[in-house]
């Protein structure tokens, strides 16, 4: 019951309102407020990360549902590959916006604080990329252990900004690269050696030869056609294992149609390989070897019929 002594009903304070938001929800920047909380912890990532392979994998076993499950694993991958593309599309704004801030200084208090806010930003969004790398990272790890081959992307390139290395290189990516000195990353350092070959299966062969090139080559590059079979498959494969840094040129048949092969080649040889390693195939890969002599560079050849 109220009476005429009742305390008032009394407007709650804006400081009031802000504590009883950070009480409920915790510390939220806003969008053009650099943002203090740490990453996560690279031990906690990996957990969780195989936290949800496992559950993913004990749930669908033994079900209906388990022919789907090597898709839906390879699509918990891409989930942390598009995250860290959505982040380095935002890295490239940041970037035009800092050189247009960087053009506008006029000494003024605001232009300075309006880069210096660029350039947190900017450091905040790399750390963020990297980060979700690192997810994409242990979850291709997870998929490779549960599936038994290595994730691979569809289409485009695989790049560890953390590590300035890359898994696998998209040819069109990488010749693009070589026009562009700022995206160098996608260009790995060291000697290239080609390969090519059809469908040979003798991947013991083509494991020693390319081991004995790279224990002459610590350092080198792996430059293949990206077949998803054959010899080439191998080679690719061979690449994972030893961590040696690949680089696919798939002919482009929308555009060359019959004469794709031959147009990769020649895009293969632009690079100028320091050698060229053939397996038996078809006259793609004899065409791979007789212009790689016209340009001097040393072609190997192995498998039947090779001296």
């Amino acid at each position: 019951m109220s009476t005429e002594h009742d305390e008032p009903r009394h407007a709650s304070s804006p400081t009031d309102q802000l504590l009883q938001e950070l009480q409920l929800y915790g510390y939220r920047p806003l969008n053009d407020e650099p943002d203090p909380r740490p990453l996560p912890e690279a031990d906690r990532v990996t957990g969780a990360i195989a936290d949800i392979f496992d559950a993913l994998i004990a749930t669908l076993q033994d079900t209906r549902l388990e022919p789907d499950l090597p898709d839906l694993l390879w699509w918990t991958v891409h989930l942390f590959h598009r995250a860290a593309g959505r982040i380095s599309n935002a890295l490239d704004a940041n970037e035009q916006g800092q050189r247009r801030s960087q053009q506008e200084q006029d000494g003024s208090e605001v232009r300075s604080v309006e880069l210096e806010r660029l350039i947190a930003e900017g450091q905040s969004l790399i750390e963020r990329r990297d980060a979700f790398e690192l997810m994409r990272d242990e979850a291709a790890d997870a998929f490779e252990r549960h599936i038994g081959s290595a994730w691979r992307l569809r289409t485009g390139s695989l790049v560890n900004h953390r590590h300035l290395t890359a898994t696998l290189i998209d040819s069109r990516d990488f010749l693009a690269a070589r026009r562009r000195s700022e995206t160098e990353v996608l260009m790995p350092a060291g000697p290239k050696i080609a390969f090519s070959g059809g469908d040979s299966a003798d991947h013991k062969l083509i494991w020693a030869k390319l081991d004995q090139v790279h224990a002459k080559h610590p350092d080198m590059v792996l430059l293949h056609g990206g077949s998803p079979k054959g010899a080439e498959r191998i080679a690719a494969c061979w690449a994972d294992a030893r961590k040696v840094p690949q680089v696919a040129f798939k002919p482009d048949w929308t555009r060359h149609a019959k004469a794709a092969p031959f147009k990769r080649n020649d895009q293969m040889l632009s690079v100028m390989p320091i050698g060229v390693i053939i397996f038996p195939g078809t006259g793609i890969q004899d065409n791979l070897a007789d212009k790689a002599r016209k340009l001097g560079i040393p072609v190997y050849r192995f498998g039947s019929g090779s001296a």
